[in-house]
């Protein structure tokens, strides 16, 4: 294996591996507090559904491109890759969704109590379940057109030669799919990602506001902690803000590829890592305003650590072991003179 695929390889296995690792244990920490009988926040049950949609990306996508960059080529087969891009979509998908509605939400629940704004809040969390569930339900039913319409088109001359350059099933150059992908795709993100700015901009403001009013309030006092809806409400704005970023940066090199066809390796694999950034960040963001889900993070790390000293310790008294033995059952044999 050449240095350069080794290296790209190891970037993606790091990935891959940090981000299932930290949406396992945030997604396990919602599991067990809903096992446990404790009701979850409505903002908690958002953010919920994203860690799970950002697992299923991860174990789809991020698995994917790590075999491939070692040169595992079990996914070329073209139904297996096209199932598992519709999965990656779907999944892609309701994370999209989800943080859109985690940040609209929040902007929604720290914007001040008027009579309009009282009514949605009091509605809103009532059917938060059923929002989810419909866009879950809304992402299986629009990307469930591409696998049929991959698979019908399997023979045709544009898959051959996107299979050349790694890109398997990924991309259809005909009118009818760009049309579609536009449509069904394309547009409900960009619509989310204006709402997600919009959130965003209206929550620095109410921030910025109320900072100013408890500053003018509170002038003796020696030591202005923040409140826990303050921190909330920063850890997503900095979720919104990674998200937008890499979902720009995704966009840009993804279009570059695809429009201008230019067989660069790197541009193809710096889109593929860039393409899952956010997932693997998201879950170590909203820790940030979760402590028992740091602690149980900090916790993994700290047994996964000893296990390795464990390991490595084992392995060498091992290794020190079977070299005493070799050396007591040494035969010498005389040199025949």
């Amino acid at each position: 294996m050449a240095p350069r695929d080794l290296a790209i390889g190891m970037a993606f296995l790091s990935q891959t591996a940090t981000g299932i690792l930290g949406n396992a244990v945030l997604l396990f920490h919602y599991f067990f507090l809903c096992l446990t009988g404790y009701r979850l926040k409505t903002t908690d049950v958002i953010a919920e559904h994203l860690t799970l949609a950002n697992t299923v990306i991860m174990l789809s996508k991020g698995i994917s491109q790590t075999l491939k960059a070692f040169g595992i080529k079990y996914f070329s087969h073209i139904i297996r890759c096209t199932i598992l891009l519709y999965i990656y979509r779907v999944a892609r998908g309701v994370s999209v969704s989800t943080t859109c509605l985690l940040s609209v939400f929040q902007a929604m629940k720290i914007s001040p109590m008027t009579s309009s704004w009282k009514v949605l809040k009091d509605k809103v969390p009532k059917n938060m379940g059923f929002t989810i569930f419909l866009i879950w339900i809304h992402c299986t039913l629009v990307n469930f057109i591409f696998p049929f319409y991959a698979i019908s088109r399997s023979n045709s001359k544009n898959i051959t030669k996107i299979k050349h350059f790694g890109q398997y099933c990924s991309n259809f150059r005909d009118k009818i799919t760009e049309a579609l992908y536009a449509t069904l795709l394309l547009f409900p993100e960009l619509l989310c990602s204006v709402l997600m700015i919009w959130s965003s901009c209206s929550m620095i403001f109410i921030l910025h506001r109320h900072k100013q009013q408890v500053q003018y309030i509170s002038r003796t006092n020696v030591s202005q902690k923040s409140s826990p809806e303050t921190r909330a409400t920063q850890s997503v704005l900095v979720l919104v803000c990674t998200f937008v970023s890499f979902y720009t940066l995704s966009s840009c090199f993804y279009t570059y590829v695809v429009n201008f066809y230019i067989p660069n390796w790197w541009l193809m694999d710096t889109s593929d890592l860039i393409s899952t950034c956010f997932p693997t960040i998201s879950p170590f963001i909203l820790m940030r305003c979760n402590s028992t889900a740091s602690r149980l993070w900090f916790t993994f790390l700290h047994f996964f650590q000893n296990h390795i000293e464990c390991t490595a310790k084992l392995s060498g008294v091992h290794r020190l072991f079977f070299k005493k033995t070799d050396r007591k059952n040494e035969v010498v044999v005389p040199c025949n003179q």
